[in-house]
């Protein structure tokens, strides 16, 4: 296969996953048509997905070993634990709690701005510069966040603040997730970090639920369907995609695909779940998506231009999406 044929199956596994990755909103809401139990549905997400990540990670772990490196250390496993627990477990927990309270789409859009917040505490704890560029764009995203807000306030009043909260708790999680995975990317690798990472995550959402949800597991086939659903189309399948698009073309290409998720979610939410769309919310969402997706590509674009980027872990940053 020639340069610019691999390229295109790249942007086409990139997209693919964008698009199945936006899917999870979808199927949780569906499942709470069944029965509102935000702790039961993240519990069996991760009772599906998680021994596909176990399988993977002894794959990585072969891998490594038969290239002649040595065992991980326990200091990196353990650390590649707590990002796991920051980043899928404690995200996914209020994400889930707010899709209880707001619709598919706002959800999308708030959770789609982790990107900014990972600037904000770059800022505030390791004195990394905002640009000037970076203000416009979060200006641009939270003028079009307000905008939506606004236009659903009406009709979901005390539970639209409520969902929008506990939606940016996960997105502040994940930015949390970004800013520390990449202390142990390197030394247990992008596979095998997230294996780990995932894996750990499904045993604290198991727990939570048996904690916080009174350990009850009885639900629906069609409950369990979805789950299903939700554990291997939103997300062990996109992880799939979205490595192969990685290995074929660049991580900050793969980031600016990643603007799809959004506006596949809308429209599904639209189709499937009946989900009102007006021209407000048409406006405040392209606003979201022009900021988020400007700052994106110009971060992509300071960060690359000065050095050369390390393989590793730019590929392992895009290849982990909001949960």
């Amino acid at each position: 296969m020639n340069s610019t044929a691999s390229r295109a199956v790249g942007y086409a596994c990139a997209a693919t996953g964008a698009a199945f990755f936006s899917t999870k909103a979808i199927f949780v809401k569906l499942a709470f048509t069944e029965q509102v139990d935000a702790s039961l549905m993240l519990a069996y997400r991760m009772l599906f997905a998680t021994p596909v990540f176990v399988a993977i990670g002894i794959w990585a772990y072969a891998q490594r070993r038969a290239k002649g490196l040595p065992p991980p250390e326990a200091s990196s496993v353990i650390w590649a634990v707590l990002v796991g627990f920051l980043g899928f477990y404690v995200a996914s927990a209020f994400d889930f709690a707010g899709l209880q309270y707001i619709n598919a789409g706002l959800e999308r859009l708030v959770l789609f701005t982790y990107p900014l917040f990972v600037m904000f505490i770059g800022a505030a704890l390791y004195r990394q510069p905002i640009t000037a560029f970076g203000i416009a764009a979060a200006l641009v995203t939270y003028a079009g966040l307000a905008i939506v807000f606004i236009t659903d306030l009406p009709t979901g009043g005390h539970d639209t603040v409520i969902g929008m909260l506990l939606v940016l708790g996960a997105a502040i999680s994940f930015a949390w997730h970004q800013i520390l995975a990449k202390r142990c990317i390197v030394p247990l690798g992008p596979v095998l970090f997230t294996s780990i990472a995932l894996s750990s995550a499904g045993i604290f959402c198991v727990a939570h639920h048996l904690i916080f949800g009174g350990g009850n597991f009885a639900a629906s086939p069609r409950f369990l369907w979805l789950s299903f659903g939700c554990a291997m189309v939103a997300t062990v399948l996109p992880t799939f995609l979205i490595n192969a698009g990685l290995s074929r073309t660049s991580p900050q290409a793969v980031s600016m695909i990643a603007t799809l998720s959004p506006i596949v979610t809308i429209g599904l939410a639209i189709q499937l779940l009946g989900e009102p769309f007006t021209l407000p919310d048409a406006i405040g969402s392209a606003l979201v998506l022009a900021g988020v997706g400007v700052f994106t590509w110009g971060d992509s674009r300071s960060k690359t231009l000065p050095t050369p980027p390390d393989p590793e872990v730019d590929s392992a940053a895009a290849e982990i999406r909001p949960t």
